[in-house]
């Protein structure tokens, strides 16, 4: 039986959140990996990285996995009621639902991590609780159905995590060594805990109006939802 996973494509996403992942699936067995898009046109990712998808919200078939990459183009996702509508449909059936990044704000905002633990983003933990989530300050974070990724390079990760809840360990270690992944970063700034205070301050105060108006879109879609 074929597993179906769907990714979500939306203007101005950043495309590790997505590539990272579609890496790990598209090495699955038996294993149809659908990028989903509202209509069926090319679709700009945030640095301009384009994506065609395959598949579009009405003939999407029903999904084993259910996923939302995140990049700055949240605000426009958060704000499509028919996005928001075809996440919660898709996520009912599914046998998981997942995100990276920032895509955790827009399940979040379609209602879909109300009391489940979950993480995104380091910059917007502190974002989950206004949907009703419960931010967990780690790479990845299982609760039921629930799985979730941090920021952008955690994409690898979540989707040998997810390889691994659907064909077992062996099948995710596999592909993990076909992709070398095996990380030795230049530099320990990648994480607020090792980066220096200066930095993340620097960082911080650099997205704060982003994460303004990120607070108020998602307290309003949250308040809509049916």
């Amino acid at each position: 039986m074929t597993t179906h996973i769907g990714m979500l494509l939306f203007p101005r996403l950043t495309q590790l959140d997505l590539t990272g992942p579609y890496e790990v699936f598209a090495q699955l067995p038996d294993t149809r990996v659908h990028l989903i898009a509202h209509k069926m046109e090319t679709v700009a990712s945030a640095y301009g990285m384009a994506f065609v998808p395959d598949t579009s919200f009405d003939d999407c078939p029903p999904l084993d996995v259910l996923f939302v990459p995140g990049g700055p183009g949240i605000t426009g996702a958060i704000e499509s009621a028919p996005t928001l509508d075809f996440l919660r449909r898709s996520a009912a059936a599914a046998r998981y639902v997942t995100s990276v990044c920032t895509g955790a704000l827009v399940l979040g905002a379609a209602g879909l991590l109300t009391g489940y633990r979950a993480t995104t983003h380091w910059l917007s933990l502190d974002l989950l609780p206004i949907v009703g989530a419960i931010p967990v300050p780690e790479r990845i974070v299982i609760d039921g159905n629930r799985i979730t990724g941090a920021g952008v390079t955690a994409g690898i990760d979540f989707g040998l995590v997810v390889a691994a809840q659907l064909f077992g360990e062996d099948a995710a270690r596999s592909i993990q060594l076909m992709m070398e992944y095996d990380p030795a970063p230049p530099f320990h700034s990648g994480s607020p805990r090792t980066a220096s205070a200066a930095l993340v301050a620097r960082i911080t105060e650099r997205m704060r109006e982003v994460q303004e108006d990120r607070k108020r879109l998602l307290a309003a879609a949250f308040a809509r939802q049916p």
